[in-house]
């Protein structure tokens, strides 16, 4: 995986001025745009879209100093317009090319990423494979933006305007695994970037024969293979944690991929105040 995102950053410099075909070259190493994308994502820290954006304004800024036109340098870099290629380079720089011209910066420059191989795994990852046949996921389903680290407060204010008595109805309900309440998301951004919207479903798997109120919303889920991680500890921290290590650690170290699909996240146990909690988190993953 270190090779393929390697290959990937070599793409994205080479084609700076060009449209970059992700999508290609994902299919000459062997594995998918939705896997590369989430991997970039999770080991560089930001969305691939945000890195082209970086480097393409990290050398649009030289070309600014040396005196070419601004029409020129946007059109050069995929720009239809002065004017949009000025707010990306705003949104980088934090200031116009006007003044990077006058006064020579300041400019915040993005280095070429180089991805290279940590030996860790020193502490064991509690993790299982398992194949699951279709199943549903049913419950109460709302649109929210993506937050990376800590408690998401559009989460917490979904979840705490239904009433008790619908949890329990909710528990009842489920009928297979994963097992009791699950956090699940859905329909997330490939490059997982922060703000961006997902669907978020507060709910429980049920067999595909399981009868869903129609006051419920589904998502179908089809057969597949799935990779656990079961962790315990500060509670959303620990399982924020465990999201990273699975790019970090699992991923690149076992013969499976993310393929397209809900994660979910199945909460064992908790601490009355959810201070702490033991988690199951379901990844869907196809065979590298």
């Amino acid at each position: 995986m270190i090779t393929e995102l390697n290959r990937l950053v070599d793409l994205v410099e080479s084609h700076l001025c060009d449209d970059i075909d992700v999508e290609h070259l994902s299919t000459d190493l062997g594995t998918t745009e939705y896997h590369l994308r989430r991997m970039f994502s999770s080991l560089a820290g930001m969305p691939l879209s945000d890195y082209v954006r970086r480097r393409r304004m990290t050398v649009a800024a030289t070309d600014i100093v040396a005196g070419d036109p601004v029409l020129d340098v946007a059109v050069r870099y995929g720009y239809g317009s002065a004017e949009a290629f000025g707010r990306a380079f705003r949104a980088v720089h934090g200031t116009r090319p006007a003044d990077v011209r006058t006064h020579g910066g300041p400019l915040r420059s993005q280095p070429q990423l180089r991805f290279r191989l940590t030996v860790e795994g020193s502490s064991s990852m509690d993790t299982r494979l398992t194949d699951r046949p279709d199943f549903r996921l049913v419950g109460h389903a709302a649109r929210v933006p993506l937050i990376h680290e800590g408690v998401n407060p559009h989460i917490q204010a979904h979840v705490a305007s239904l009433p008790a008595a619908e949890h329990a109805r909710l528990r009842a309900l489920g009928d297979t695994e994963p097992a009791g309440l699950l956090q699940v998301s859905a329909d997330v951004d490939p490059d997982y970037t922060e703000g961006s919207e997902l669907t978020y479903l507060h709910g429980v798997a049920v067999d595909v024969g399981t009868h869903a109120p129609a006051d419920l919303d589904v998502i179908e889920v089809p057969a597949g293979t799935w990779v656990v991680f079961r962790s315990s500890g500060a509670y959303p921290t620990v399982l924020q944690e465990t999201y990273a290590a699975s790019a970090t650690q699992w991923f690149p170290s076992n013969p499976w991929r993310l393929r397209p699909g809900p994660s979910i996240v199945a909460v064992l146990e908790r601490a009355d105040d959810f201070s702490t909690a033991t988690t199951e988190l379901w990844l869907p993953v196809e065979r590298a």
